[in-house]
């Protein structure tokens, strides 16, 4: 059982290896959402996430012999950190098993942190199938990445936190996978102020929650497909699965196109790389029916590879129509591409890439085709470039973009 006195020591453990995240009010989602919209950014944690938190405080939790048997575990990246640095704290082994799919960034800074990595199947409930047989076979401790109560109730810090720092909070809008995050948290703050709603958000494609949930138990999900690779889980917690129940006041599914937006919101407003599962919060916003109210979204990570966030960056560009190709054909003659150029030109547009094919026809007297990606400043200025060259004569054609 959850108490308050439990959450206080684990509060108070964890201060020992946490960064301080105090709130950050959004003045652009304020605006946005009509409410009163403040960040916790978790992260600007010390390993980039919250789960630090669990997974220190739940090997404290643990007797010497277990910790001196050696650590195990299965995480797509976060969790695996927060074990690999209470393990190194603590100085003893620590082997995490990791799905082959897991980005390189996460992968190198566990093997930084003096943890054993392995890589083993696709999606993380292959990998904790592989970490818990290991575990039994070599005798070592496995330490569960959500479906935990000593893991939920240093999460559920978070909670204590935000409490202290917003005694008025009304909403808490908390990302979800496989539930440690949202037990403690949900858990923690009804016991502080009941009156607190705590919403849960989930990506499209990987709501095991909401299945378990609409089912009345947990339930496994055939198949994940999300970029938010954090909360790519099939199966939720069987064991903090009846305080999910009890004290969530609801769960918000998000699709992925719409964290591609938060992302680009995040990092031109607020200057703050946030990785796909952590903007879950952030997507929520404008699903929450809710004005004037507080709204406390946590952010609950920001380890994000670098190729991958060139690719949100860039569908995002595309998605918001801040970039966009078109083709045109023009007669192959001097001076023909110098013209196209003058009229984006006038309209403030910026040309970023440029192909000139003499090769679309075999009558090369007839024409040549022009792609070009331009960027705009929004829906509005592109559909007004492309009015422009309509009204000089060409038929521009909209192409995806090629990077």
């Amino acid at each position: 059982m959850f108490t308050l006195k439990e959450f206080e020591k684990a509060y108070e453990k964890v201060q020992e290896v946490v960064r301080s995240t105090h709130l950050v009010k959004s003045e652009c989602f304020s605006e946005s959402s009509g409410n009163q919209v403040y960040l916790k950014p978790e992260n600007m944690q010390l390993t980039g996430a919250y789960k630090i938190r669990g997974a220190y405080y739940k090997i404290s939790t643990l007797s010497d012999d277990d910790r001196e048997k050696g650590l195990i575990t299965a995480s797509a990246g976060n969790h695996a950190q927060g074990v690999a640095y209470a393990a190194r704290e603590y100085g003893v082994r620590a082997v995490i098993v990791m799905p082959t799919t897991t980005p390189l960034m996460k992968v190198n800074r566990t093997k930084d942190l003096g943890a054993e990595v392995i890589l083993h199947g696709n999606v993380y409930d292959e990998a904790c199938s592989y970490a818990m047989d290991m575990a039994e076979k070599e005798g070592l401790t496995f330490i569960h990445p959500f479906d935990d109560l000593d893991v939920a109730t240093g999460q559920g810090s978070i909670a204590m936190e935000i409490v202290k720092d917003l005694p008025t909070v009304d909403y808490i809008l908390v990302p979800i996978g496989g539930g440690g995050l949202a037990t403690g948290v949900s858990t923690l703050a009804k016991l502080l102020n009941p009156k607190i709603q705590v919403i849960g958000v989930e990506p499209e494609g990987a709501a095991c929650m909401s299945a378990s949930i609409e089912a009345g138990k947990v339930v496994t999900l055939d198949e994940v497909n999300t970029i938010a690779d954090g909360t790519a889980v099939k199966t939720p917690g069987s064991n903090i699965f009846p305080y999910i129940s009890k004290n969530l006041d609801g769960i918000i599914k998000v699709p992925d196109a719409e964290l591609i937006a938060a992302f680009l919101d995040m990092l031109e407003n607020h200057k703050m790389l946030v990785e796909n599962s952590g903007l879950l919060s952030v997507a929520a916003l404008k699903h929450l029916d809710v004005q004037d109210k507080n709204v406390v979204c946590i952010l609950s990570g920001g380890n994000m590879d670098v190729i991958t966030f060139s690719s949100v960056v860039q569908h995002g560009l595309i998605m918001r129509e801040r970039v966009f190709t078109i083709s045109v054909l023009l007669p192959d003659k001097p001076g023909e591409l110098v013209n196209v150029s003058k009229v984006i030109a006038k309209e403030q547009g910026n040309i970023i890439k440029l192909e000139h094919n003499q090769f679309v026809s075999i009558n090369r007297n007839v024409e040549v085709e022009l792609v070009i990606t331009i960027e705009a400043f929004g829906h509005e200025h592109k559909t007004r470039i492309i009015q422009a060259l309509r009204h000089k004569g060409y038929s521009p054609k909209e192409t995806p973009p090629k990077f």
